[in-house]
């Protein structure tokens, strides 16, 4: 039992840690690029180049966990965000005027490195937590992000007065090199591929696999629709955030990095709650709650004249993809077979996190002409149109799968969780 408490206690510190890295470079990159282009539009282009070449890794950095098992894949992926920081940093410094094509290149393959990192964490949660315990571990992965958006700027609040904005990425860098030594000693649970398995055949033929599973799996393809349309306003509001909070607003950066603080804070209240609410209502019910907040704060967001009513409904509508976020991680576990979890994930996460450079682009090519915030509202319309429709959609599709596992004798280990 005491190894079995380790074991979760190095994963949950690795994950947190790796998270408040990430945030303290969300933090720095997108003000040192507004601060040297003054144009939302420099945002939306940085946004699009950042996350198109994660998409392109995702289906393989599922294959990669699928032999792995996941901690080895995550300790090497945090270690080459640490160096890829370091380099930022070292050129930065010695030559300033390429602060920001090294900053949107660092983007783009601290970017690429994610994908391994989220197909780590997804291998591994269910050789840490399987049956009633599933629902509650996902959503203790879920509001440890919530938790970083608390410790990570407020670190970087604090940190900034001393060291400047560009050695906060050496701060970060640090934190993702810690965030690898905490999984090193996680036990691997997957064999290496035998060599025949290794080719580019077998590469392309386990892809196309674990595509067609994908597309054969329908309430988990109608979840990745879900998550398209969520993500794709989300993503919207992210790449103006730091324009709309200092250029639109006029509030300070200390707002700003405050901003993610408040997220981070009701994170903690909702690591409190959850528990609780898992025990008086399942995951459909939770996951519909925070469909429903969270489409009616995005279309706040785009209407916010003054900080504090954005910061309000910035912080409410990611409580509620903290909610949605239970429905999605534990339903589509339990919907996928153990065996094919990576191959199947990888192209769910791609055409999920597809939205990330398209709502970049929009930002790049609309912000301007319309503002950012009356196209999020638009944005937020339409999402709440759409998941009136697919929503009850998307959990009679789960249930009906779960009545057909269990008439056929075929449900897994990892049923349960609600």
């Amino acid at each position: 039992m005491t190894g079995e408490r380790t074991r979760r206690g190095l994963f949950g510190t690795g994950v947190l840690v790796g998270l408040m890295a990430e945030q303290v470079v969300m933090f720095s990159v997108p003000l040192l690029i507004f601060q040297q282009t003054r144009q939302v539009s420099s945002l939306g282009v940085a946004y699009a180049v950042e996350w198109l070449p994660c998409l392109l890794a995702y289906p393989f950095a599922g294959l990669v966990a699928d032999r792995d098992g996941g901690p080895r894949l995550f300790s090497r992926a945090n270690t080459a965000r640490a160096a890829v920081l370091a380099c930022a940093v070292l050129l930065v410094a010695l030559r300033p005027e390429w602060t920001v094509p090294v900053l949107m290149t660092t983007g783009a393959l601290l970017s690429t490195l994610v994908a391994p990192i989220r197909m780590s964490i997804e291998k591994v949660v269910p050789q840490l937590a399987q049956g009633s315990d599933l629902a509650r571990t996902q959503s203790l992965v879920q509001n440890m992000e919530l938790l970083a958006m608390a410790l990570g700027p407020g670190l970087a609040m604090v940190a900034v007065l001393f060291l400047g904005k560009v050695w906060l990425l050496a701060l970060a860098g640090a934190l993702f090199a810690a965030a690898a030594s905490c999984w090193l000693v996680l036990p691997r649970t997957a064999a290496a591929a035998p060599a025949e398995a290794r080719g580019a055949g077998a590469i392309v033929t386990e892809l196309a696999l674990g595509w067609r599973l994908l597309v054969g799996n329908r309430p988990v393809m109608l979840l990745a629709g879900l998550n398209f349309a969520i993500n794709l306003v989300f993503s919207t509001v992210l790449a103006a955030n730091a324009a709309v909070v200092t250029g639109v607003l006029k509030a300070p950066e200390s707002q700003y990095a405050m901003l993610n603080m408040f997220v981070g804070i009701v994170g903690l209240l909702n690591l409190l709650l959850t528990p609780l609410l898992l025990r008086k209502f399942d995951v459909n019910f939770l996951g519909s709650l925070g469909y429903t907040v969270l489409t009616g704060c995005l279309l706040l967001l785009g209407t916010a004249s003054s900080f504090w009513l954005y910061a309000a409904a910035f912080v409410v509508a990611m409580s509620g993809v903290a909610y949605f976020n239970i429905f999605n991680r534990t339903q589509r576990v339990k919907a996928i077979p153990r065996e094919h979890l990576g191959k199947v994930m990888g192209p769910f996460f791609l055409v999920g996190l597809l939205s990330y450079p398209m709502g970049g682009l929009l930002i790049s090519t609309f912000g301007a002409s319309v503002g950012p915030q009356r196209l999020v509202a638009a944005l937020a319309v339409l999402l709440g149109v759409y998941g009136a429709v697919f929503m009850p959609l998307t959990i009679r599709s789960f249930r009906a799968k779960e009545v057909s596992r269990v008439g056929a004798g075929t449900e897994p280990a990892l049923s349960g969780g609600q």
